[in-house]
């Protein structure tokens, strides 16, 4: 009786979890208009058809990279810090500093993945738009949410507009990333350095 080999079985969720993070560095390295499912079939060894059982179209690939691979990078990175401190101020430092510490050259090379599909899909697609936009609301409420916090604390000053400051700071950090990006070298410190040393956060 001749013995079968063996079929290798995949995790359909590990299987849809391979996808998007290959999408995600596809997307950060090439945009998503010109990013190729090929690559990102061979960086996974999934087949086609796996692709589209997951995933129906490449659009539909990229919506989920927005939703299930950015938002929580940045929930992580933006959002959780200013829950491990009762004081925003110091929290938003502690951000800063590792900023400044760990940015690699990826960041300077390839910039915010948030960022760059905001610039490049927004004005294309509404559900891009829409999906992005979410994020950045989420990010503005988040560390508005912190300040007001730190005021009702005596952290921070009662005159200050919470939502105002926070909208300034996400701007400022995702024009700096995008000024860096474009001149390839690490020009988005100097915001971050800048507010390390004058210590901006004292000033809220």
């Amino acid at each position: 009786m001749m013995i079968q080999p063996l079929r290798k079985t995949r995790n359909p969720e590990q299987t849809r979890s391979d996808l998007l993070d290959a999408a995600y560095i596809e997307i950060l390295e090439s945009g998503f208009q010109a990013a190729s499912l090929e690559r990102i079939l061979a960086n996974t060894s999934v087949s086609k058809g796996a692709l589209y059982h997951h995933f129906g179209t490449k659009r539909e690939l990229g919506l989920a990279v927005v939703e299930e691979v950015i938002a929580p990078q940045l929930a992580v990175r933006w959002f959780a810090p200013f829950a491990e401190h009762d004081d925003p101020l110091v929290s938003l430092q502690r951000i800063l500093e590792e900023k400044i510490t760990t940015a690699d050259e990826s960041v300077i090379r390839y910039g915010c993945p948030l960022n760059n599909l905001i610039q490049e899909m927004s004005p294309l697609d509404e559900a891009f738009r829409c999906g992005l936009q979410q994020i950045l609301d989420r990010w503005v409420a988040v560390m508005a949410d912190a300040l007001a916090r730190g005021q009702t604390a005596g952290k921070v000053r009662t005159d200050v507009e919470a939502k105002e400051v926070a909208l300034f700071i996400v701007a400022a950090i995702e024009g700096c990333v995008g000024l860096g990006k474009n001149a390839q070298r690490a020009a988005f410190f100097c915001f971050l350095t800048a507010a390390r040393r004058y210590h901006v956060a004292d000033h809220l």
